[in-house]
Order: C-alpha cells, then structure tokens, then sequence
C-alpha cells in the first residue's frame, strides 16, 4: 500500500532561483570543502555542507558500518528462509539506525546551515523554514 507523496509549497528549484544562483538557501557555497566533482546551484545533490562537526561525522560512519553488517545478516537471513519475526526484528534494528544517522545529519544542518540562514535576508530565512519544514517532515515518519 503506498502512500502518495505530498508535495511541497516550494520545489527546490524554486528554492535555488530565490536565493540566488550562489548557494542553498543555508548558504551552502557550491563546491565548498569539496576537491572535484559537479555541483548544481547548492541546492540538492551535490551542494556541499557550510560545516561539518567531525564528531557527527564519525559517528554517521560508524553507523552506517553497522547497518551495512545487519542488511547483510537480514539478507542471509532470508537466504536461510529464518523465522520472520526474527527478520522483522532485525529490520526494525536497522531502521532506527537509519533514523539515527538522519537525526544526527540533521544537528548538523540546524548548527551549521540553518543558523547561517536565519542570519540571512527574509528570502534565505523563509526558504530554511521550508527546507526544516520538510526536512523534519520526513525524519519524524
């Protein structure tokens, strides 16, 4: 059963043609921090973070390590045509992992690129709000 997507109030497009072809409406710079490599107009794949905490960093890796170890298991798992509560199980596992890593990204975007943007003109502020809106929107599922 899926759930049809709802769409937001303003498309990333329309975030980037407002806020200037410069960088995201956090203020990201395109190609900040970054060796190579195309970037679009700071807005979406490919736009690079304003800052990144080096312990949130590390910590993102670390779990996505352990999630990629439990997909494996899951995997076998299945192979092994195991019980599925203990599959569902597992599932569950990795999925907050996931949520964990989304949270943690998420303090970094509110410490580094959010409060960039709230210190910016209206335009860049109310992109943000969109941008957190949404954001939060599809962390708290």
């Amino acid at each position: 059963m899926a759930m049809a997507k709802r769409k937001s109030s303003k498309s990333a497009s329309e975030r980037a043609a407002r806020s200037g072809l410069n960088g995201a409406a956090c203020g990201c710079v395109p190609g900040a921090g970054a060796p190579s490599g195309p970037v679009r107009d700071g807005v979406g794949p490919g736009a690079h973070a304003v800052g990144v905490d080096v312990a949130i960093k590390a910590s993102n890796l670390k779990h996505l390590r352990r999630i990629e170890g439990q997909v494996r298991g899951i995997a076998a798992m299945i192979e092994e045509d195991r019980y599925c509560a203990d599959i569902i199980q597992q599932a569950a596992a990795v999925q907050e992992s996931l949520r964990s890593v989304a949270k943690n990204l998420l303090r970094n975007h509110l410490t580094h690129c959010a409060a960039a943007a709230m210190q910016a003109d209206e335009a860049k502020r109310d992109d943000m709000i969109e941008e957190l809106l949404e954001l939060v929107g599809k962390v708290a599922r």
